[in-house]
């Protein structure tokens, strides 16, 4: 042992008791999730709720079935690697307005939650709008909070048994008429009505059918909240987004504590109470079960619901509304009176996002202005870069491949430039047909005299113009290669 060692006192730790060891391997590592029983309530954020979720489930189940002329309007086939939106046929090639669209989906979140905190999750969201239906449901079958309770904590009985199962069943129709429409929109919808019908569907569709409607069913049904708590990145990002002047569902501790129960008509001032009569009832309509007095928190959706809930007590207190409200934390803390909240809107953060925001959808919007239906990619013959003819010209030979995305057939005819008299020859004639929607492969050889030419590679142009549309016309630039 080194010499500096061996003066160093060593302290021998007691054994730890076997009690001790028993407890330790007894300890639960996580917490056992409890059941939410959200109360219902109703208020003008609960209107608002309800308004967006018709709204976004009318365009959910009802996009699919409205047609385009003779196509369905929203469509996208991935088989045929084409996709139909509106009046837009989309390939490929396209690839860079999904990145676009990506692009404008996160900005327009980052603005939205910069400037009202999560009214996403709280309206408009897939997982609060289903778990909203099938609440409802619940409620609808089983009763309000109360009786949900006593029937869970009741016996199994026959009514038990038939509530559950007749809320199961009912969630189950919903969750495969959700996971059928979602196929829908990758499969044309009307064909897959008859497939289904006549139990032919392919194994894809109905994999993604049972896949999508169970996986509606279980967060929807099962994990609700849960969902939103430790599945959902955004609840873990959000804070990021955040600043004191972002609109957030706030409980107001100045006006309402201390908290106490009391009779309407006390003066609870003279005892020294505050607004909040502890009825906890914005506890109880909270989806996700957090107690909102408690400050801002990752798990609160901002649906409102304690706002409805805390101003129906306050109506029938006869105290004024807003203990519970959307408000900023500067505000809260009194930096400047709540009117000027749309004041401070317009901040750095909100300019910046806006800005990325808008110059992409400006970019799309032109893109999609002037953007062609016609598209031509041109491939050279690798297997004989050049070749003399009988009459002593010079010959390259290439594929053409015209793709019409247009809802209309068209006539092409092909020419080319870029040396002195180049003589294109097709394989279909002069005219070359391509049908709506359609796509065309055309062998060309393209010829021109030897003295136009040296050594090497030179560039051309094929143009691609439709007969009969002026309008329509592309050009792209290829190489001819010479002695």
């Amino acid at each position: 042992m080194p010499q500096s060692f061996k003066n160093i006192p060593i302290k021998v730790l007691p054994a730890q008791p076997a009690e001790d060891a028993i407890e330790y391997e007894d300890r639960v590592l996580y917490a056992k999730a409890k059941k939410v029983y959200p109360r219902w309530v109703t208020g003008r954020f609960t209107q608002w709720r309800w308004f967006w979720l018709v709204a976004t489930q009318l365009f959910f189940y009802g996009m699919p079935w409205l047609n385009w002329g003779d196509r369905q309007m929203l469509l996208f086939d991935l088989v045929n690697r084409k996709f139909y939106i509106f009046n837009f046929i989309f390939l490929p090639q396209d690839f860079i307005y999904l990145t676009a669209l990506l692009l404008m989906c996160a900005f327009g979140l980052f603005v939205w939650t910069s400037i009202g905190g999560r009214l996403w999750c709280g309206y408009s969201c897939p997982q609060t709008v289903y778990t909203e239906i099938f609440l409802w449901v619940e409620k609808w079958v089983e009763g309000d909070r109360m009786a949900r309770m006593k029937l869970d904590n009741g016996p199994m009985n026959f009514r038990r048994l038939r509530l559950k199962y007749t809320k199961h069943a009912i969630w189950l129709v919903i969750a495969a008429w959700t996971g059928f429409t979602f196929v829908g929109y990758f499969s044309p919808i009307r064909e897959l009505t008859t497939d289904v019908l006549n139990w032919a569907t392919g194994p894809w569709e109905s994999f993604w059918i049972l896949f999508y409607g169970f996986a509606t069913y279980g967060n929807a049904g099962w994990m609700r909240e849960q969902v939103c708590k430790y599945m959902c990145p955004y609840a873990r990002f959000q804070s990021a987004m955040f600043d004191s002047d972002t609109l957030i569902i706030s409980y107001d501790a100045g006006r309402g504590d201390p908290r106490g129960s009391r009779k309407k008509g006390d003066d609870y001032k003279a005892e020294g109470k505050g607004d909040c009569i502890d009825c906890k009832l914005c506890v109880q309509v909270c989806p996700v079960g957090i107690d909102i007095r408690d400050g801002l928190q990752y798990e609160c959706i901002a649906c409102g619901a304690c706002i409805d809930a805390c101003d129906s007590i306050m109506d029938k207190m006869e105290y004024p509304r807003g203990l519970v409200r959307y408000t900023t934390e500067n505000a809260l803390a009194h930096k400047y009176p709540e009117s000027e909240i749309a004041n401070h809107v317009l901040r750095p953060r909100v300019i910046l996002y806006s800005v990325v925001l808008l110059v992409v959808a400006a970019a799309v919007v032109f893109s999609l202005m002037f953007k062609s239906p016609v598209k031509v990619n041109i491939m050279r013959d690798r297997n004989a870069l050049v070749r003399e003819t009988d009459e002593g010209l010079l010959e390259n030979s290439y594929r053409v491949q015209i793709q019409n995305t247009d809802e209309q057939g068209h006539r092409f005819i092909i020419r080319a430039d870029g040396l002195p008299d180049l003589k294109v020859l097709t394989d279909q004639g002069e005219i070359v047909e391509v049908p709506a929607n359609g796509s065309v492969l055309v062998g060309i050889r393209v010829q021109v005299e030897p003295q136009f030419v040296s050594r090497g590679s030179k560039k051309i142009y094929f143009e691609v113009q439709a007969a009969d549309d002026l309008t329509l016309k592309v050009r792209e630039k290829s190489s001819f290669i010479g002695q």
